[in-house]
This record gives structure tokens, C-alpha cells and sequence, in this order.
């Protein structure tokens, strides 16, 4: 017959084997940490902080040490729902802001505040109301950066003992309320016709100076051009008069033929229709006084004698 009481002891070890493992499998996985990248575990001892976990394996001490739920240090960008604020001018303005952060200490994150995300939240407003506050409605529009920097410097000194660094603050949107903004937009296109009305007079009184140079120079040109033809049209006639008197003297006329010449051109002042009186010049008597000497030489040379 099988022995009852050595069965049931087999069954008791192998069952002891059994729990003795699973327990020493379960004080394996508590006492081997892995830590991923750009976070952090923070570790208490019997409910007091220890040490902080960084990334990778790590080693703990089996029912005793406790991680906390692992911190994010890598930068994190946080974007608040719009902040009702009032500026100098008594305008109640909405202002969307990103603040973005960093967990450096995760004890501090831990230990020093409850929510720190709700803290940078609650800071961020209040801030921004303290800044916004001081700047009417013109200048809160056109000091963004002003504004970010201040609200960077003021955060990242409150945040510090919580381990946390503010390393930009940006202002997403600044809403004015509606009357304001049909008020600003009739002002921009008011501004925007008085530009163009400048403009489109900038440019008439333009044309009209180009308009007014031009005729100045196209007169400059065509008053040169007259001269410079004047000049050649008396430099010709001078050159012609001075060949026909060059060609005269080469020809040494006699009186007779001048008075030929003298009386060919006299019929020549008469040509013109408008002629109404012709005053006849008083060379015109030695003129013919010159024919007639001449043609009474002709005549007497005819009539004498041939010399034998």
C-alpha cells in the first residue's frame, strides 16, 4: 500500500517549491527597476525619500523601497485656455498663453509642490493680469515680446525651488472685445484710403512734373535744333557768298557786265503778288548810264573805218 503520510509530504514540498518561487520571482520584479529615458523615479523608504531613480536598471530592496509614479523630464509645452484681462485704458482683453517648462529637479517637482502643472497654470495668470495690467490696449498689442519676457523672468524665479525651469513664455492671442475690433478696423481702412488718396495724388503730381520735364526738354531740344540749323543755314549762305565773290573777282568783270547783272535782278523785287509800290533804286540811273557808255562804244567801234 502507498504510504498516505509521505504523499501528502511530497505534495507539501512541491507545493512550498512552489509559493518559495513564485516569491522569489515576485521579490526579483520588486527589486529590479527600469527607468526609461527622460524620465525619473523617485524612491521612499518606509514612506521617507531615498534617492532618485535615473534611467535604466536599477535596485531596490523588496517591500521596503516604493517608486513613485515616474516624473517627465523632458521640456513640456502647455497651452492655458484664455485669461480674461483688464489693461490700463479699463479693457477687458482675452489672452491665450504657452508657457513652456522643465522638470530639473524631480524631488523638488515631488516634495515642494502639490500640482506643479496647476501652479505654473495659477502663476501664469496672475502674472500676466500684474503685466497686462500696467499697458493700455496700443501697447499690450505691440509689446508682445516685452511681455513674454517679463512673464519668463517672473516664472522661472517662482518656479525654481519647485525644480522647475520656464524657459519661454509666448502670448498665442490678445482678443479685444468686438466694439473694439470694429473700431480699430474702420481706423485701419480709414488710414488705408488716406494712403491711397496720398498716393494717387503723389502720383498725379508726379506725372504732371514729368509731363511738365518733358516739354521743357523736348523745347530745349527743338529751340537747339533751330539754332544749330540757323547757324548751318547762315554758315552755307555765308560759304556761298563767299565762292560767288571769290568766283566775281576771278572773273574780273567789267562795269557793263555788272550793270547787266544789276538790271536782271531788278524785275525780281516785283515778283511777289503783295507788291504794291516798287521804288526804284537810285544806282539804277548810273546802271543805264553804264549800258548806254557801253553800247555807244559798241556802236562807234562799228561804224569807223578799218585802219588800212
Amino acid at each position: 500500500m502507498v504510504d498516505v503520510g509521505a504523499f501528502i509530504g511530497q505534495i507539501f514540498v512541491i507545493v512550498l517549491l512552489a509559493v518559495l518561487a513564485i516569491f522569489v520571482v515576485v521579490v526579483l520584479f520588486r527589486a529590479i527597476r527600469i527607468i526609461p529615458q527622460a524620465y525619473a523615479g523617485v524612491v521612499e523608504r518606509l514612506g521617507r525619500y531615498q534617492k532618485t531613480l535615473t534611467p535604466g536598471l536599477n535596485i531596490l530592496i523588496p517591500f521596503i523601497d516604493r517608486v513613485l509614479p515616474l516624473v517627465d523630464m523632458r521640456e513640456q509645452v502647455v497651452s492655458f485656455p484664455p485669461q480674461p484681462v483688464i489693461t490700463e485704458d479699463n479693457l477687458v482683453v482675452s489672452i491665450d498663453t504657452v508657457v513652456y517648462f522643465q522638470v530639473t529637479d524631480a524631488r523638488a517637482a515631488t516634495y515642494e509642490i502639490n500640482n506643479y502643472l496647476g501652479a505654473v497654470e495659477q502663476l501664469t495668470t496672475t502674472t500676466l493680469r500684474n503685466v497686462v495690467g500696467g499697458l493700455n490696449l496700443e501697447e499690450a498689442l505691440t509689446s508682445r515680446d516685452n511681455i513674454n519676457g517679463q512673464l519668463r523672468i517672473v516664472l522661472d524665479e517662482a518656479t525654481g525651488k519647485w525644480g522647475i525651469r520656464v524657459s519661454r513664455v509666448e502670448l498665442k492671442a490678445i482678443d479685444p472685445p468686438a466694439s473694439i475690433k470694429d473700431s480699430m478696423e474702420k481706423q485701419m481702412r480709414a488710414e488705408r484710403d488716406r494712403r491711397a488718396v496720398i498716393l494717387t495724388s503723389e502720383g498725379s503730381k508726379q506725372s504732371q512734373i514729368l509731363e511738365a520735364e518733358g516739354r521743357r526738354q523736348a523745347d530745349i531740344l527743338r529751340a537747339e535744333g533751330e539754332k544749330q540749323s540757323a547757324i548751318l543755314r547762315a554758315e552755307g549762305e555765308a560759304l556761298a557768298i563767299t565762292s560767288v565773290f571769290e568766283a566775281i573777282h576771278a572773273g574780273r568783270p567789267d562795269d557793263k557786265l555788272l550793270a547787266y547783272q544789276y538790271l536782271q535782278t531788278l524785275p525780281k523785287i516785283s515778283d511777289s503778288a503783295s507788291s504794291k509800290l516798287w521804288i526804284i533804286p537810285s544806282e539804277f540811273t548810273e546802271a543805264l548810264k553804264g549800258m548806254s557808255a557801253g553800247f555807244a562804244a559798241r556802236s562807234d567801234e562799228r561804224s569807223a573805218p578799218p585802219t588800212p
